[in-house]
């Protein structure tokens, strides 16, 4: 199948016909007419690289006599062009950028279909003609609200980069994983809707309070997120916090627990990598419900003291340690999946946070 060079020759029906068809050309600006190829020659981009763009952006394969793509894909490949030739995206940036817009992207989408949906749903309108109706309205202004807030992001990595005065990719970080404790058992007694809600609000409220104390949430994984700061002081606050909230019976959020690590991990496209990122993840695994463990260098970036005990010492601290608004429990080496023999301490607050 070949398609015309004009797009009007297409906008009656669409390639998906009836709502499809609607719904591809209220959102793409005009109804699919162009076939991989054609992107490409208008694109001045060669077909494999359009191919592996495509790939990345995690969109499904598209047989090559398939009219599936608009002007809007063209430019698309125009723009990621120009960014290769003026050397921004190198063939390693190329492949992490594109995938992890991917990535980014599908989750986004799915969520705000997903609130259109149940928008349309509460107005009893029709979910097919309400989800048109809404998107009308809704779509422009989401576009325009989430530049914004990529711009305010942006503004604020920069910042931080800038802070930091470093050249290469590694920062010093504190590093933490929170965990929802009994996550499984409590997701088998909710509806896919009560459990989405229950997530959301757990991530809301995580996410206000780590912002509040100068911290910023990596990434979500199942039941756990990541987070980080900059400060040991700002992190040991907010895992206190959180540990004490879910302790807390009059309150909703929920139980968990958190493991800290402090030191240097190497930073790409958002993510943070490393072994103090893995030993952060190992002590949440092992940590006990309503918990915060922290590893050795957590321990001396809050006490401001070195641990002097031989390597071979296998027995807690024969006291609690309290320094400032901190109290410490020296627990036996803990071995872990890569890390044997992990000196590790409970951490709690000695004033109510």
């Amino acid at each position: 199948m070949t398609a015309p060079d004009d797009p009007a020759a297409h906008q009656a029906g669409g390639v998906g016909g009836g709502v499809v068809g609607a719904l591809e050309q209220h959102l793409l600006g005009e109804t699919p007419w162009l076939t991989q190829q054609q992107v490409a020659e208008r694109a001045g981009v060669p077909l494999a690289t359009a191919n592996e763009l495509w790939h990345l952006l995690g969109f499904a394969h598209v047989p090559e006599d398939e009219a599936a793509f608009t002007t809007a894909d063209v430019r698309a490949l125009q723009l990621t062009s120009d960014l290769i030739r003026l050397g921004i995206l190198s063939q390693e940036r190329q492949d992490g950028l594109v995938r992890t817009w991917g990535r980014s992207f599908a989750r986004l989408a799915d969520w705000q279909v997903a609130l259109l949906a149940s928008v349309a749903a509460e107005v009893g309108a029709d979910p097919t003609e309400g989800l048109l109706a809404i998107s009308d309205e809704a779509l422009p202004r989401v576009q325009e609200l989430q530049s914004y807030v990529w711009r305010r992001h942006l503004l604020s990595a920069g910042s931080r980069l800038l802070a930091e005065q470093t050249s290469g990719p590694a920062a010093t970080l504190a590093v933490c994983f929170v965990d929802i404790v009994g996550y499984t058992s409590r997701s088998r007694t909710l509806t896919d809707r009560e459990l989405v809600s229950w997530l959301e609000s757990f991530e809301s409220t995580v996410l206000g309070l780590t912002v509040d104390r100068g911290g910023r949430i990596i990434k979500n994984i199942g039941d756990e997120l990541l987070i980080v700061a900059d400060s040991p002081e700002a992190m040991a606050d907010i895992a206190l916090e959180l540990t004490r909230r879910g302790a807390d019976p009059d309150d909703p959020f929920p139980a968990v627990r958190a493991g800290i690590a402090y030191g240097e991990v190497v930073t790409r496209l958002g993510d943070v990598f490393g072994p103090v990122v893995n030993i952060a993840a190992r002590l949440t695994s092992v940590a006990r419900p309503s918990s915060v463990l922290v590893d050795l260098g957590a321990y001396e970036a809050l006490t401001g003291r070195r641990d002097e005990r031989a390597d071979d010492t296998d027995h807690p601290t024969d006291a609690d340690h309290h320094t400032g608004a901190y109290r410490f429990r020296r627990l036996r080496r803990v071995s872990v999946k890569g890390y044997s023999r992990l000196k590790v301490w409970v951490l709690q607050a000695t004033a109510p946070h």
